[in-house]
């Protein structure tokens, strides 16, 4: 479901990411996770019945209002409401639901593996990316550049 040979698959194979949740507000998860995606080639489709446009791509109200095929849904929404959304994705024919960390619905799991759908929870889509194909040390995690003891070098 989760291991590392999964997300590679699912991130190199998945091209179209329909984003049920994303906000126009920048500051919010869902926006930042959107922007680098999209800045790292995906075509990301804003699922948001509030909104017109997000991020310059036009925003659809759900799932089944987006006129193109989705390779990968992309949960930012309660998990409460993960079982409709991994009905709407088996619906539209899309071939991964990731739900976001914090989204965590059995039932929605077993939806979507019953239908064929590769399932990913509780994981970051922009985390994954960025660690399975190193955007994470552009910012000095995992090269020890980031440390809590102070460098001999520094003036004290």
């Amino acid at each position: 479901m989760s291991d590392i040979n999964t997300l590679r698959r699912v991130l190199r194979e998945s091209r179209t990411l329909a984003i049920v949740g994303l906000s126009a507000d920048w500051f919010r998860p869902s926006n930042f996770a959107a922007k680098y995606m999209q800045a790292h080639g995906y075509r990301i489709i804003p699922v948001n019945p509030k909104y017109d446009e997000i991020l310059g791509e036009k925003c659809y109200p759900d799932l089944a209002a987006i006129p193109e095929p989705v390779d990968l849904v992309d949960v930012f929404r309660k998990p409460a409401d993960a079982p409709a959304i991994a009905r709407q994705a088996v619906a539209i024919g899309a071939k991964t639901l990731w739900l976001q960390i914090g989204v965590i619905n059995d039932e929605a799991v077993q939806i979507a593996e019953a239908a064929g759908l590769t399932v990913v929870m509780d994981r970051c889509v922009k985390i994954e990316y960025a660690r399975l194909f190193g955007g994470l040390n552009w910012f000095g995690v995992n090269t020890r550049l980031i440390s809590s003891r102070r460098p001999t070098w520094l003036p004290h």
